[in-house]
């Protein structure tokens, strides 16, 4: 197997990702078979949308390896359940880390088959929210990606940063790093700021 860069970021993703599903489904009391499922979709769903969307053979099905580190994640919260399952900020910081590393990987392999920067910037963002948009469903709770919490609106954010950088020359790992900067950097500011989007009521104001 070859260590590359993409693989070792996609890798950090998983078990970021992986940590956040199988820390929420402790919170609603799963098993451990429940909460490992919900770890693995949480991982895997969107970089499976993507793969099937690109029709390029999907990631996880080429090597065993995302499966054994959603299993380390698993074995990580059990052992450090006080501090992974009851502390709020645990779950927005490796939620956050794993949007940012898949998103980057999202775009990192659309551009590796040469498709344009705004499919890139679509896969980025299918691949950073899609997975945890099915972790919410199968735990029972209103996907984050649809409240007024910034979430994908930070992929987008971080995918146009790495189009910048891309269209001006700089390396690939300073758009990569970049990118992922952007998206942990705004969603950090949105906590600290408690910013969020606008919200779409269907109540007229009256005056």
């Amino acid at each position: 197997m070859e260590f590359t860069l993409a693989f070792i970021l996609e890798v950090i993703g998983t078990v970021a990702a992986a940590i956040s599903g199988i820390r929420l489904a402790a919170t609603k009391k799963f098993d451990w078979f429940g909460a490992y499922t919900v770890g693995l979709i949480t991982a895997c769903g969107g970089g499976t949308l993507r793969d099937l969307l690109l029709d390029i053979p999907v990631f996880w099905m080429q090597t065993w390896w995302y499966l054994g580190v959603t299993a380390l994640s698993l074995i990580t919260v059990i052992t450090f359940r006080s501090l992974l399952v009851k502390q709020e900020k645990m779950l927005f910081l490796f939620d956050s880390i794993g949007l940012a590393l898949f998103c980057v990987i999202g775009i990192h392999k659309t551009l590796a088959i040469d498709y344009p920067m705004w499919v890139a910037t679509v896969m980025g963002v299918v691949t950073g929210a899609f997975g945890g948009v099915l972790r919410d469903i199968l735990i029972n709770e209103e996907p984050l990606v649809f409240r007024k919490d910034i979430y994908a609106t930070a992929c987008l954010a971080g995918a146009l940063v790495y189009w910048g950088l891309l269209e001006t020359g700089f390396s690939t790992t300073t758009q990569q790093l970049s990118c992922a900067a952007t998206i942990i950097g705004i969603r950090f500011l949105t906590l600290k700021f408690n910013l969020s989007l606008p919200v779409l009521s269907d109540k007229t104001d009256k005056h």
